[in-house]
């Protein structure tokens, strides 16, 4: 209960909320450990549940007919998903793994629905937190339609890189994972890696890739 309600003070979603609720609001979480690679739910699945990420690392992908991923997104520590599906009831949009061990605990809509009417500022940080999450699949959408596998590959290591003097520093990824997150194939990454690093936009150094600040 105390790491959860740790975590949930600092979700905006629950920012405007009075520590009492806070606590009352907690108490209707329940716990769920997931295996590394375990499904939490599928896309199109019927699940209606909020999650929030008290431990581990997992990823939103979406699939094609051929079975490749594209990531949508990623959750750590301290991170909320599944929001959409209490609103509107429909099935999940996309599938959600757990990249390693994870503890989630979970809200029911049934239980967020009340909560809702106890509330009603979470709903308006809800809606907040959606809208962010559509302009960044815009975002995304925007780079599949207008840029080229490299360009693609630079703008990700940018959003998730840390700044390091002239360089953006950022761990390597296995070129299956750099894929999956800027929706190209294992070859075409493969290939755009050695011309950015050819032209010196790129360097590697040990477990890390340095892209040099424009």
């Amino acid at each position: 209960m105390g790491e959860l309600l740790n975590i949930l003070r600092r979700l905006p979603i629950f920012s405007k909320v009075s520590e009492s609720s806070l606590r009352k609001i907690a108490g209707k979480f329940v716990t769920i450990k997931f295996r590394k690679n375990e499904v939490v739910f599928y896309q199109n699945e019927e699940s209606t549940d909020l999650y929030v990420v008290l431990s581990g690392k997992l990823r939103a992908v979406v699939e094609n007919e051929e079975g490749k991923e594209l990531l949508l997104a990623t959750f750590k520590r301290g991170d909320f998903f599944g929001e959409m599906s209490l609103f509107d009831g429909k099935p999940r949009s996309a599938t959600v793994i757990a990249e390693e061990e994870s503890l989630l605990a979970l809200l029911s809509r049934d239980e967020f629905l009340k909560l809702l009417k106890e509330e009603p500022t979470i709903a308006i940080e809800i809606i907040v937190s959606l809208v962010r999450r559509l302009r960044r699949a815009d975002e995304t959408i925007e780079a599949l339609a207008f840029l080229d596998v490299g360009e693609r590959i630079l703008k990700f290591l940018k959003e998730v890189g840390e700044r390091e003097g002239e360089y953006v520093r950022v761990k390597k990824l296995k070129h299956r994972e750099l894929a999956q997150r800027v929706g190209a194939s294992r070859e075409a990454v493969t290939k755009a890696l050695k011309v950015l690093i050819h032209r010196k936009i790129l360097k590697e150094e040990g477990d890390y890739l340095l892209l040099r600040c424009s």
